[in-house]
């Protein structure tokens, strides 16, 4: 069985955007990029909301990406799936759009064998599958910074969910990794 993790950058007083969808305050590094890299050899397929493929689609697979080429080359060839009721195409190579089901399409994914399955971003749809217990694995990277103001992690969760602590890195730039699992 596969396991469905969420990647998630979060401000230290616990926004993953700021407003307008500001993410500027990302604090990535070398250092950041090696991980980022480790982690993406592991997955098999990520999994997008709209508004995060729309930001990835318009960034990996273009000229601008070029400053990461590990990274972009990852991106760019990993599975992809794009659950959205508006979206009518996803062209971004290896993508799949999905316009309904996203539970049963990931209780599929989660059956079959392979390497895990990753959110990255998609602060939505990880709620959504959260309500599905699908989610198995949360690491919650946070940036030593406070933006004042954008959307909370977890928004539209609407009930506690209790977590497992089960690891945690602090990287050089004050960025500090923790990871979460499902009792």
């Amino acid at each position: 069985m596969r396991k469905v993790f969420l990647f998630m950058m979060v401000s230290l007083d616990g926004y993953f955007e700021g407003p307008n969808h500001d993410l500027s305050w990302h604090n990535v590094d070398e250092e950041f990029n090696d991980f980022a890299i480790a982690q993406t050899d592991k997955v098999s397929t990520l999994l997008f909301g709209r508004r995060t493929y729309e930001l990835m689609a318009s960034y990996w697979p273009t000229e601008l990406a070029e400053d990461d080429p590990i990274v972009a080359k990852q991106m760019n060839a990993t599975a992809k799936i794009v659950f959205s009721h508006t979206l009518d195409k996803a062209d971004w190579q290896n993508t799949t759009l999905v316009k309904d089901n996203a539970a049963e399409v990931v209780r599929k994914l989660k059956a079959e064998t392979g390497n895990d399955i990753g959110i990255y971003g998609s602060n939505k749809l990880c709620v959504n599958l959260m309500r599905d217990n699908l989610v198995d694995e949360f690491r919650i990277m946070i940036n030593p910074v406070a933006i004042g103001d954008g959307t909370p992690l977890f928004k539209g969760i609407e009930k506690q969910v209790g977590l497992k602590f089960v690891g945690s890195k602090a990287f050089e730039n004050g960025n500090v990794l923790l990871t979460y699992r499902l009792p």
